[in-house]
């Protein structure tokens, strides 16, 4: 079984990541790609997420619920202390025995990989995919050695023009799954 592992702040998740994952999913031949909402992030730790960590991962489960090729881990949400990603492969390697997993990071992780805890333990545990989102982003950097390539569409929509549209009373129809976009009205989450 070949399994993508896609974690990530998701605050709020959006179609950008859905068409990210279904690039990966194509382009790595995945039988799962299971989604991992951040708890506390090592790098992020004077930038924390706008949304509990609570929200984040419903909203990430609502986002994914209509598409069986996907599933949500909650482990670094569910886990004291800061989110590390090599103890999430340690979990999923062990859930998953025999399954190749990749571990999918974008260009921007990939510049401070070697400053992540145990990266070299994390290259043992899966294979590091890097999704790139443009031809130009792929004729400036060479990929370390191992590093696979996974060719990306190009979407202009992130999380935080999703807050500012949110904190400044526009629509957000259309950036997010239907259900999230009710979730965050509900909760009324970024105002």
């Amino acid at each position: 079984m070949r399994i993508g592992v896609f974690g990530g702040t998701f605050d709020p998740p959006h179609v950008g990541h859905l068409l990210l994952a279904a690039d990966a999913r194509e382009s790595l031949q995945l039988d799962r790609l299971i989604f991992v909402p951040a708890g506390a992030q090592p790098f992020k730790v004077d930038t924390p997420a706008v949304a509990s960590p609570r929200d984040r991962l419903e909203m990430v489960r609502l986002a994914v619920s209509d598409d069986a090729n996907y599933t949500v881990d909650d482990a670094e949400i569910n886990r004291k202390g800061l989110s590390y990603t090599v103890d999430t492969l340690e979990l999923l390697s062990g859930k998953y025995p025999g399954a190749k997993l990749f571990l999918l990071l974008g260009e921007d992780a990939l510049g401070s990989f070697d400053q992540w805890r145990a990266p070299d333990r994390i290259r043992e545990l899966a294979t590091v995919a890097v999704m790139r989102r443009s031809a130009s982003e792929a004729a400036n950097t060479a990929l370390p050695q191992g590093v696979l390539e996974v060719s990306a569409r190009r979407v202009d929509v992130s999380s935080t023009e999703i807050r500012a549209r949110l904190r400044a009373g526009k629509s957000i129809k259309g950036f997010v799954p239907e259900g999230v976009e009710r979730f965050i009205d509900a909760r009324g989450l970024y105002r």
